[in-house]
């Protein structure tokens, strides 16, 4: 009798611990893909082709610096209507490897922007004059979603 309890415990734990491995090996119908930072730009009244001269220019050789020595895989700008007088207009979209790089990755972008803009302050003079035809209303990390099993 006390075998066959004993069997039967043993039994029962190895029954689990199956049923614990085949949900471990689960397929998920998703996996996440490249990291992105999204800024959200209200470009004030008239101040448009002001705004894309900066882009166009040091933004983009910003960006591009970046993308040369691997921190940021691509970028883009997508402009849109704004829905109210505060709501943005202008979106930056910046794609990383993954979220882990953004970070890893930090101290060499700075190292970089800081050689090719000069110091702190030349770049913080650059915000300010900035600030003048637009307004940053807000930055989000986001991750792309593909709509397939990780291969």
């Amino acid at each position: 009798m006390r075998k066959q309890r004993i069997l039967w415990i043993c039994l029962c734990i190895c029954i689990l611990l199956l049923g614990a491995s085949v949900y471990a090996q689960m397929v998920r119908p998703t996996h996440f893909g490249t990291a992105w930072e999204i800024s959200f730009i209200h470009v004030k009244p008239g101040m448009s082709p002001a705004y894309n001269k900066y882009l166009a220019s040091d933004w983009k050789k910003e960006q591009e610096a970046l993308k040369a020595d691997g921190i940021v895989l691509s970028y883009k700008v997508i402009e849109t209507e704004a829905h109210s007088p505060n709501d943005w207009n202008l979106m930056l979209m910046v794609e990383y490897k993954d979220l882990a790089s953004i970070e890893a990755n930090q101290d060499k972008a700075d190292a970089l922007l800081q050689k090719m803009f000069g110091g702190d302050e030349k770049v913080m003079q650059g915000y300010k004059d900035r600030s003048d035809i637009r307004e940053v209303l807000g930055t989000r990390l986001a991750r792309e979603v593909i709509l397939e099993p990780k291969k």
